[in-house]
């Protein structure tokens, strides 16, 4: 890693990824609303109410926040992920909610997940840790049907996530959620590099998301909407904009695209 990344942490506080004092629980909390809903939209858009009996493959899969919630929709989930730990918190939580979910130790740049097998492919707070997104591309392309789905969530490099990702929540002993280092802002995606990546790999990327905060009246953004409308309304943590790639301006952005 650029700066030391320190992603053992999901070894030393993977046991209790589900406890809320834990801080990763943050992403379970505070974020998993809203991205979770933006990714069951696509998935709406593309396949209709029933998701019962696709096959999906979580990169990065940590504790089964997500696994679980996609399992919910009816699909047949397998979670990769490095840390053992993690995935044994995931395992034993699955079985208490009764879910079959299929968790395996691997990466993103090696997913041990067959070819063509999977009819989606999702990959939340991971792009920014790995230290070749290209290779997690190539294997996500690799494991995926032809027509199927990529969601994805990172942290975009703009002043604020440098602000928000590393000094509040890493540096700043007032403020930070961890006593030690799990981002370089230097590793956070924008979303044209992300796209021209996807596309070197036969993925084409079809929306990129920022996730705004919420409020009451129409936020005016004219011309950053789709097709170029605007004023464009964000309320209860929904997507703030759906923007073209290269003028995303959020921290936090999430998007699609669909294998070729």
């Amino acid at each position: 890693m650029l700066v030391g990344i320190d992603n053992d942490v999901y070894n030393r506080k993977g046991h209790t990824w589900w406890d809320s004092g834990n801080p990763l629980s943050f992403l379970h909390g505070s974020l998993g609303t809203g991205r979770f809903d933006y990714f069951a939209s696509v998935l709406a858009q593309w396949w209709g109410d029933d998701a019962t009996g696709r096959s999906a493959v979580d990169v990065g899969c940590g504790g089964g926040f997500l696994a679980e919630r996609f399992a919910e929709l009816g699909l047949g989930v397998v979670g990769v992920d490095p840390s053992e730990v993690a995935l044994a918190a995931a395992r034993d939580h699955a079985a208490g909610a009764g879910l079959e979910i299929d968790y395996r130790v691997g990466s993103g740049e090696a997913l041990p997940v067959e070819d063509a097998s999977a009819d989606l492919v999702y990959c939340c707070d991971v792009l920014e840790h790995v230290d070749d997104v290209d290779a997690v591309l190539s294997e996500t392309a690799r494991v995926l049907r032809p027509g199927g789905l990529y969601v994805f969530d990172t942290i975009n490099r703009t002043a604020v996530s440098w602000v928000v990702a590393i000094k509040i929540m890493q540096e700043w002993r007032l403020t930070r959620m961890f006593d030690t280092p799990i981002h370089d802002w230097s590793m956070c995606i924008r979303p044209g590099e992300l796209t021209t990546l996807m596309h070197a790999h036969g993925i084409r990327s079809r929306e990129i998301v920022g996730l705004g905060a919420a409020f009451e009246e129409p936020v005016a953004r004219r011309g950053h909407g789709a097709g170029g409308a605007g004023p464009v309304a964000v309320r209860g943590g929904q997507p703030a904009a759906r923007l073209r790639a290269g003028e995303l301006d959020r921290d936090l952005v999430h998007g699609y695209g669909v294998k070729e």
